[in-house]
């Protein structure tokens, strides 16, 4: 099982989410921890004292105001574009891919993610000592992968559970699918049982 694949089975990725935040903060952090310096007069004294808009700066964009002005509404478009993208691509739901088994040309078979799910849910709750499961099927139409869900009575043999689990319900789906790899992240949970109402 590659690492990559398991990891995609485990939780939905967002690396590129937190490498923009992650670059954002470091050059919001450089940029104040350089004002905070020349302010200081670690830069110099006169330059320390200086204002912030600094009137050689405001000179130049007096004399060049036209391209300034088509810079700042590009670069502000851009932000904006870049700002709405980054938003729209956290907001969307995972993909659920479905499974190309076979793409030959008039004959392609495609099995759809939640067929996959279907099938290895219902076998899943066959098991004994699983009083419920949830299946999802994330990855790509490339490399699949499950997130499997199980809620167990109390008492049950964890390990007999999870042999079965393997031996049957995963072995199952990849032979069915045609995989020689089939990550699959399980979680299990305590199924708790029914209120008793008390008289």
């Amino acid at each position: 099982m590659s690492k990559p694949a398991a990891a995609r089975a485990l939780s939905r990725s967002y690396t590129g989410e937190r490498t923009l935040t992650f670059l954002i903060g470091l050059a919001a952090f450089a940029g104040g921890t350089l004002a905070l310096v020349v302010g200081l007069g670690g830069l110099g004294e006169f330059r320390g004292r200086r204002p912030l808009l600094d009137p050689i700066a405001l000179d130049w964009l007096g004399a060049h105001a036209t391209p300034a002005r088509v810079a700042a509404i590009v670069l502000g478009v851009l932000l904006f574009v870049l700002g709405l993208r980054w938003a729209l691509r956290s907001l969307r739901p995972e993909p659920r891919p479905d499974l190309d088994l076979d793409r030959t040309e008039g004959a392609e078979l495609v099995v759809t993610a939640a067929a996959v799910a279907g099938a290895v849910q219902a076998d899943a709750e066959q098991l004994d000592g699983v009083s419920r499961a949830r299946v999802r099927a994330v990855g790509s139409r490339t490399s699949p992968a499950l997130r499997i869900t199980l809620w167990l009575p109390e008492g049950t043999d964890l390990k007999a559970v999870w042999a079965d689990l393997d031996a049957q319900v995963l072995t199952r789906a990849r032979d069915s699918l045609g995989l020689a790899s089939l990550p699959a992240a399980v979680r299990l949970e305590l199924d708790t049982a029914p209120a008793k109402r008390v008289r």
